[in-house]
Formats: structure tokens, C-alpha cells, sequence
């Protein structure tokens, strides 16, 4: 029970504090709508089963012992943060709010881009990593570890599903869209910013 009351809270702790993930939620919610964001909440839960499994094979610790292989996936992961907010930074200002022009990512392209911005976020990865040396040992059972990773993944899914929820309210958006040019370079800095620093981190000893 007590390793459980730990996954629970330090999952929610990391799933609230704001990061790459939420910026990127608020994004697509913002800019294209609650289906947009909901599909990149989607994808960003599945980009936490990807640390979770590689995590559960021990690839974890080769990451953590083995400071190039760590310093590469770092680079690749703050990279693509970066290039996202580059590209958040410089979109015109101007949006449709009803989308009738068909204009915004498809489903595929809005669910693979919470995805990535997960599955290749250097942060998640020490999250997940950090959670499971704590909690998990030789010992643990597979079905728990794996109750583990399904929690982190529920959760980071409806936390995010609730910001997309919140920010593709039409009052709201609308609002926020007659502000876009401002709110995207705040959010096009603030990932900007995200990947220069995850680029910086030192690799874990």
C-alpha cells in the first residue's frame, strides 16, 4: 500500500506541474479545438507507456549508467521541443475559431503530435525512471510494475484531457484567440525554453 500512496502522488505531482506536455495540450486545445486536444492527451498518455515499457525491460538502466546513450536520447527529445515551439512561435495569428476552412492537424497528426512530444520528452523519462527506482525492485511482481506504468499513463491522460477540456471552451477560446499572437509566443518561448534546458541537464550518474 505504501509503494502505491508513493506512484500516486509523486505521478500526480509530475503530471500537474507544467512542462512541455501541458503547453502542447493548451496548444492544440487552443488553436484547433477540444478534439485536437483530447487526441494529443491521448497521445501523450501513450507517450509515458513508452519510457514505462523500455523502463520494465531495463533499458532504464542502461540510460541512466551509460551518459552518451543518455545524452542522445536528451538531445533528440529537447530538439523536438524545440522545433514545435519554433513552429507555435511563428504561426500567424490569425485562426478561424470555427475551423471551417478544415485548416489544423488531422486526428492522426494531432494524436502522434502529443505523442512524441511524450514519448521523446527527456523529463517524462527521468520522471518514470526516477518513480520506478524508488517503488519497484527485483521483487516486485511483472502485474504490478504494470499497474504501475497504467497509472502514470490514466493519469497524465485525464489531467491533460481535462486542460483541452477546459481550454477548447468557446467563451474561452474565443477569448484566447483574439490574443493568439501573444499566446503563441508565450507558448512557442516556454517550449523553446523547455528544450534548450532539458538540452543542459546534466546526465544522470
Amino acid at each position: 500500500m505504501g509503494q502505491l500512496i508513493a506512484v500516486a502522488v509523486i505521478t500526480i505531482l509530475a503530471v500537474i506541474s507544467p512542462g512541455a506536455d501541458f503547453a502542447m495540450a493548451v496548444r492544440n486545445s487552443y488553436l484547433y479545438g477540444r478534439t485536437a486536444g483530447i487526441l494529443a492527451a491521448v497521445g501523450i498518455s501513450l507517450g509515458v507507456l513508452v519510457h514505462v515499457t523500455y523502463t520494465m525491460l531495463g533499458v532504464g538502466l542502461l540510460v541512466t549508467r551509460t551518459p552518451a546513450l543518455f545524452t542522445a536520447m536528451k538531445l533528440v527529445g529537447a530538439g523536438y521541443l524545440v522545433f514545435i515551439g519554433y513552429k507555435t512561435f511563428v504561426t500567424k495569428a490569425q485562426v478561424d475559431i470555427g475551423l471551417s476552412d478544415g485548416s489544423g492537424p488531422s486526428k492522426a497528426g494531432a494524436l502522434r503530435t502529443g505523442f512524441l512530444t511524450n514519448a521523446l520528452n527527456p523529463k517524462t523519462m527521468l520522471f518514470v525512471l526516477s518513480t520506478y527506482t524508488q517503488v519497484v525492485s527485483a521483487d516486485t511482481p511483472v502485474a504490478q510494475q504494470i499497474g504501475y506504468g497504467l497509472f502514470m499513463s490514466v493519469a497524465h491522460l485525464v489531467w491533460f484531457a481535462l486542460a483541452a477540456t477546459l481550454f477548447s471552451n468557446q467563451s474561452l477560446r474565443a477569448r484566447l484567440l483574439q490574443r493568439q499572437a501573444v499566446l503563441n509566443k508565450v507558448i512557442g518561448t516556454v517550449l523553446v525554453g523547455l528544450g534548450m534546458a532539458l538540452a543542459l541537464t546534466p546526465a544522470v550518474q
